[in-house]
Protein backbone atom coordinates (compact mmCIF):
# COMPACT_ATOMS: atom_id res chain seq x y z
CA UNK A 1 0.00 0.00 0.00
CA UNK A 2 1.39 3.37 -1.02
CA UNK A 3 1.98 5.82 1.82
CA UNK A 4 1.15 9.34 0.81
CA UNK A 5 1.05 12.63 2.62
CA UNK A 6 -0.55 15.90 1.60
CA UNK A 7 1.82 18.82 1.39
CA UNK A 8 0.50 22.21 2.44
CA UNK A 9 2.82 24.97 1.31
CA UNK A 10 2.42 28.23 3.18
CA UNK A 11 4.29 30.04 0.44
CA UNK A 12 1.89 31.54 -2.06
CA UNK A 13 2.02 30.86 -5.79
CA UNK A 14 4.75 28.78 -7.36
CA UNK A 15 7.64 30.36 -5.44
CA UNK A 16 8.72 27.04 -3.91
CA UNK A 17 8.80 25.30 -7.31
CA UNK A 18 10.82 28.16 -8.79
CA UNK A 19 13.21 27.87 -5.85
CA UNK A 20 13.75 24.18 -6.62
CA UNK A 21 14.32 24.94 -10.32
CA UNK A 22 16.85 27.64 -9.38
CA UNK A 23 18.69 25.22 -7.10
CA UNK A 24 18.80 22.59 -9.84
CA UNK A 25 20.24 25.14 -12.28
CA UNK A 26 22.94 26.15 -9.79
CA UNK A 27 23.90 22.52 -9.12
CA UNK A 28 23.65 21.05 -12.60
CA UNK A 29 24.28 23.89 -15.07
CA UNK A 30 28.09 23.39 -14.83
CA UNK A 31 27.61 19.66 -15.43
CA UNK A 32 25.41 20.20 -18.49
CA UNK A 33 27.86 22.78 -19.85
CA UNK A 34 30.63 20.19 -19.45
CA UNK A 35 28.57 17.59 -21.33
CA UNK A 36 27.70 19.94 -24.19
CA UNK A 37 31.25 21.22 -24.49
CA UNK A 38 32.51 17.65 -24.71
CA UNK A 39 29.90 16.60 -27.25
CA UNK A 40 30.37 19.64 -29.49
CA UNK A 41 34.17 19.79 -29.37
CA UNK A 42 34.69 16.02 -29.02
CA UNK A 43 36.79 16.72 -25.93
CA UNK A 44 34.89 14.24 -23.79
CA UNK A 45 35.80 10.56 -23.43
CA UNK A 46 34.91 8.14 -26.22
CA UNK A 47 32.34 6.42 -24.01
CA UNK A 48 30.63 9.72 -23.23
CA UNK A 49 30.44 10.60 -26.93
CA UNK A 50 27.99 7.71 -27.21
CA UNK A 51 25.47 9.97 -25.44
CA UNK A 52 25.84 12.99 -27.74
CA UNK A 53 22.20 12.51 -28.74
CA UNK A 54 21.54 14.36 -25.49
CA UNK A 55 22.34 17.59 -27.35
CA UNK A 56 18.84 17.44 -28.82
CA UNK A 57 17.21 15.11 -26.30
CA UNK A 58 17.71 17.20 -23.16
CA UNK A 59 16.26 20.42 -24.67
CA UNK A 60 13.34 18.33 -25.96
CA UNK A 61 12.80 16.93 -22.45
CA UNK A 62 12.75 20.48 -21.04
CA UNK A 63 10.27 21.52 -23.74
CA UNK A 64 7.92 18.62 -22.95
CA UNK A 65 8.11 19.44 -19.23
CA UNK A 66 7.24 23.05 -19.98
CA UNK A 67 4.19 21.98 -22.00
CA UNK A 68 3.02 19.83 -19.09
CA UNK A 69 3.51 22.52 -16.44
CA UNK A 70 -0.24 23.25 -16.08
CA UNK A 71 -1.08 19.57 -15.67
CA UNK A 72 1.71 19.37 -13.07
CA UNK A 73 0.22 22.30 -11.13
CA UNK A 74 -3.24 20.71 -11.19
CA UNK A 75 -1.95 17.51 -9.58
CA UNK A 76 -2.57 17.10 -5.87
CA UNK A 77 0.39 17.92 -3.64
CA UNK A 78 1.17 14.50 -2.20
CA UNK A 79 4.49 12.89 -1.47
CA UNK A 80 5.71 9.34 -1.90
CA UNK A 81 8.40 8.00 0.49
CA UNK A 82 10.39 6.77 -2.50
CA UNK A 83 10.88 10.41 -3.42
CA UNK A 84 12.92 10.96 -0.29
CA UNK A 85 14.90 7.80 -1.01
CA UNK A 86 15.79 8.93 -4.55
CA UNK A 87 16.62 12.44 -3.38
CA UNK A 88 18.93 11.03 -0.72
CA UNK A 89 20.69 8.68 -3.15
CA UNK A 90 21.01 11.46 -5.74
CA UNK A 91 22.45 13.86 -3.17
CA UNK A 92 24.98 11.28 -1.98
CA UNK A 93 26.01 10.55 -5.57
CA UNK A 94 26.46 14.27 -6.24
CA UNK A 95 28.51 14.88 -3.10
CA UNK A 96 30.94 12.02 -3.86
CA UNK A 97 32.44 14.09 -6.67
CA UNK A 98 32.96 10.90 -8.70
CA UNK A 99 32.11 11.92 -12.31
CA UNK A 100 30.11 8.78 -13.03
CA UNK A 101 27.99 9.15 -9.90
CA UNK A 102 27.58 12.91 -10.30
CA UNK A 103 26.23 12.29 -13.80
CA UNK A 104 23.76 9.67 -12.63
CA UNK A 105 22.59 11.89 -9.77
CA UNK A 106 20.76 14.15 -12.25
CA UNK A 107 18.01 11.71 -13.40
CA UNK A 108 17.80 10.25 -9.87
CA UNK A 109 17.23 13.67 -8.28
CA UNK A 110 14.67 14.62 -10.94
CA UNK A 111 12.72 11.41 -10.34
CA UNK A 112 12.92 12.03 -6.60
CA UNK A 113 11.50 15.54 -6.99
CA UNK A 114 8.54 14.20 -8.98
CA UNK A 115 7.74 11.59 -6.33
CA UNK A 116 8.29 13.92 -3.38
CA UNK A 117 6.04 16.72 -4.58
CA UNK A 118 3.39 14.98 -6.70
CA UNK A 119 3.73 11.29 -5.90
CA UNK A 120 3.34 8.57 -8.51
CA UNK A 121 0.99 10.69 -10.68
CA UNK A 122 3.75 13.29 -10.99
CA UNK A 123 6.26 10.64 -11.98
CA UNK A 124 3.89 9.22 -14.58
CA UNK A 125 3.23 12.67 -16.00
CA UNK A 126 6.91 13.33 -16.65
CA UNK A 127 8.12 9.78 -17.24
CA UNK A 128 9.06 10.38 -20.89
CA UNK A 129 11.20 13.51 -20.36
CA UNK A 130 12.82 11.71 -17.43
CA UNK A 131 13.57 8.78 -19.74
CA UNK A 132 15.16 11.14 -22.28
CA UNK A 133 17.40 12.60 -19.58
CA UNK A 134 18.35 9.15 -18.28
CA UNK A 135 19.25 7.84 -21.75
CA UNK A 136 21.33 10.99 -22.39
CA UNK A 137 23.27 10.74 -19.11
CA UNK A 138 26.90 9.71 -19.80
CA UNK A 139 27.87 6.50 -18.02
CA UNK A 140 30.09 3.45 -18.45
CA UNK A 141 27.57 1.25 -20.29
CA UNK A 142 29.37 1.53 -23.69
CA UNK A 143 32.66 0.57 -22.01
CA UNK A 144 31.03 -2.41 -20.29
CA UNK A 145 29.44 -3.82 -23.45
CA UNK A 146 32.47 -3.21 -25.71
CA UNK A 147 33.88 -6.72 -25.04
CA UNK A 148 30.57 -8.17 -26.27
CA UNK A 149 30.76 -6.49 -29.70
CA UNK A 150 33.24 -8.97 -31.23
CA UNK A 151 30.57 -10.94 -33.17
CA UNK A 152 29.22 -7.66 -34.58
CA UNK A 153 32.76 -6.55 -35.53
CA UNK A 154 33.33 -9.84 -37.39
CA UNK A 155 30.00 -9.54 -39.17
CA UNK A 156 30.76 -5.99 -40.29
CA UNK A 157 34.25 -6.93 -41.49
CA UNK A 158 32.97 -9.96 -43.42
CA UNK A 159 30.11 -8.06 -45.02
CA UNK A 160 32.30 -5.08 -45.93
CA UNK A 161 34.83 -7.44 -47.50
CA UNK A 162 32.10 -9.16 -49.50
CA UNK A 163 30.78 -5.83 -50.81
CA UNK A 164 34.26 -4.68 -51.87
CA UNK A 165 34.83 -7.97 -53.70
CA UNK A 166 31.71 -7.35 -55.78
CA UNK A 167 33.40 -4.20 -57.11
CA UNK A 168 36.51 -6.15 -58.11
CA UNK A 169 38.66 -4.87 -55.24
CA UNK A 170 41.34 -7.22 -53.96
CA UNK A 171 40.48 -7.58 -50.27
CA UNK A 172 41.15 -10.24 -47.67
CA UNK A 173 39.33 -10.63 -44.37
CA UNK A 174 40.71 -12.11 -41.19
CA UNK A 175 38.44 -11.92 -38.14
CA UNK A 176 37.94 -8.14 -37.65
CA UNK A 177 40.71 -7.08 -40.05
CA UNK A 178 40.47 -6.21 -43.74
CA UNK A 179 43.47 -5.83 -46.01
CA UNK A 180 43.15 -3.82 -49.23
CA UNK A 181 46.23 -3.48 -51.43
CA UNK A 182 48.45 -4.29 -48.48
CA UNK A 183 46.90 -1.69 -46.17
CA UNK A 184 45.26 -3.06 -43.05
CA UNK A 185 41.97 -1.77 -41.64
CA UNK A 186 40.56 -2.84 -38.28
CA UNK A 187 36.88 -2.82 -37.42
CA UNK A 188 37.56 -1.70 -33.86
CA UNK A 189 35.01 -2.04 -31.03
CA UNK A 190 34.19 1.67 -31.29
CA UNK A 191 33.64 1.23 -35.05
CA UNK A 192 30.98 -1.43 -34.48
CA UNK A 193 28.24 1.17 -34.77
CA UNK A 194 27.01 1.22 -31.19
CA UNK A 195 26.97 5.03 -31.10
CA UNK A 196 24.88 5.17 -34.27
CA UNK A 197 22.62 2.45 -32.86
CA UNK A 198 22.06 4.31 -29.57
CA UNK A 199 21.36 7.54 -31.44
CA UNK A 200 18.93 5.83 -33.84
CA UNK A 201 16.87 4.32 -31.03
CA UNK A 202 16.92 7.59 -29.06
CA UNK A 203 15.79 9.70 -32.02
CA UNK A 204 13.13 7.11 -32.87
CA UNK A 205 11.66 7.47 -29.37
CA UNK A 206 11.63 11.26 -29.78
CA UNK A 207 9.90 11.01 -33.16
CA UNK A 208 7.28 8.60 -31.84
CA UNK A 209 6.43 10.96 -29.00
CA UNK A 210 6.51 14.09 -31.18
CA UNK A 211 4.10 12.55 -33.69
CA UNK A 212 1.91 11.08 -30.91
CA UNK A 213 2.59 7.55 -32.13
CA UNK A 214 4.11 6.32 -28.86
CA UNK A 215 0.82 4.67 -27.84
CA UNK A 216 0.68 2.55 -31.01
CA UNK A 217 2.57 -0.60 -29.99
CA UNK A 218 2.76 -1.96 -33.54
CA UNK A 219 4.15 1.28 -34.92
CA UNK A 220 6.62 1.60 -32.02
CA UNK A 221 7.92 -1.93 -32.63
CA UNK A 222 8.10 -1.45 -36.41
CA UNK A 223 9.96 1.85 -36.19
CA UNK A 224 12.45 0.62 -33.56
CA UNK A 225 13.21 -2.55 -35.54
CA UNK A 226 13.52 -0.47 -38.69
CA UNK A 227 15.82 2.01 -36.92
CA UNK A 228 18.10 -0.81 -35.75
CA UNK A 229 18.17 -2.27 -39.27
CA UNK A 230 18.93 1.13 -40.81
CA UNK A 231 21.66 1.79 -38.26
CA UNK A 232 23.42 -1.55 -38.76
CA UNK A 233 23.16 -1.29 -42.57
CA UNK A 234 24.43 2.29 -42.57
CA UNK A 235 27.38 1.33 -40.39
CA UNK A 236 28.31 -1.56 -42.68
CA UNK A 237 28.25 0.78 -45.68
CA UNK A 238 30.30 3.37 -43.77
CA UNK A 239 32.95 0.81 -42.80
CA UNK A 240 33.06 -0.43 -46.39
CA UNK A 241 33.69 3.10 -47.68
CA UNK A 242 36.32 3.74 -44.99
CA UNK A 243 38.11 0.53 -45.90
CA UNK A 244 38.10 1.52 -49.56
CA UNK A 245 39.42 5.01 -48.81
CA UNK A 246 42.21 3.72 -46.56
CA UNK A 247 43.14 0.78 -48.75
CA UNK A 248 43.43 2.92 -51.89
CA UNK A 249 45.45 5.67 -50.24
CA UNK A 250 42.66 8.23 -50.08
CA UNK A 251 43.64 9.24 -46.55
CA UNK A 252 42.14 12.71 -46.71
CA UNK A 253 38.71 11.29 -47.54
CA UNK A 254 39.20 8.62 -44.88
CA UNK A 255 39.78 11.19 -42.15
CA UNK A 256 36.93 13.36 -43.48
CA UNK A 257 34.43 10.53 -43.05
CA UNK A 258 36.00 9.00 -39.95
CA UNK A 259 37.04 11.96 -37.83
CA UNK A 260 35.65 15.13 -39.39
CA UNK A 261 32.29 16.60 -40.32
CA UNK A 262 31.73 14.00 -43.02
CA UNK A 263 30.78 11.54 -40.30
CA UNK A 264 28.24 14.00 -38.90
CA UNK A 265 26.69 14.46 -42.35
CA UNK A 266 26.52 10.69 -42.81
CA UNK A 267 24.80 10.28 -39.42
CA UNK A 268 22.32 13.04 -40.27
CA UNK A 269 21.41 11.27 -43.52
CA UNK A 270 20.90 8.03 -41.61
CA UNK A 271 18.57 9.76 -39.13
CA UNK A 272 16.72 11.33 -42.06
CA UNK A 273 16.05 7.80 -43.32
CA UNK A 274 14.37 6.97 -40.00
CA UNK A 275 12.16 10.05 -40.39
CA UNK A 276 11.20 8.85 -43.88
CA UNK A 277 10.36 5.42 -42.47
CA UNK A 278 8.01 6.95 -39.90
CA UNK A 279 6.35 9.01 -42.65
CA UNK A 280 5.83 5.84 -44.68
CA UNK A 281 4.25 4.14 -41.67
CA UNK A 282 1.91 7.10 -41.18
CA UNK A 283 0.93 7.16 -44.85
CA UNK A 284 0.27 3.42 -44.87
CA UNK A 285 -1.99 3.80 -41.83
CA UNK A 286 -4.07 6.57 -43.43
CA UNK A 287 -4.30 4.92 -46.84
CA UNK A 288 -7.86 3.74 -47.58
CA UNK A 289 -8.17 -0.03 -47.77
CA UNK A 290 -9.34 -1.57 -51.01
CA UNK A 291 -12.30 -3.91 -50.90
Amino acid sequence: MQTTRKLNFPIEGNFFEYLIIGLLIILYAPLLIHWYDGWLNKSISIEHEYFSHGMIGIPFAIYITWLKRKKWQRLENITNPWGGFFLTIGTVFYLTGVPELVNLSLPIVLAGICLWFKGVPGLKLLVFPLLLVLLATPNSLPYLITPLTLPLQKFIATTAGFILMQFGIDVSVEQIYLAVEGRLVEVAPYCAGLKMLFTSIYVSLMLLYWTDNHRDKQKVATLLIGAVTISVTANIIRNTILTFFHGTGRDQLFHWLHDSWGGDVYSALMLGTIVLLLNLLDRGEHQPSKS
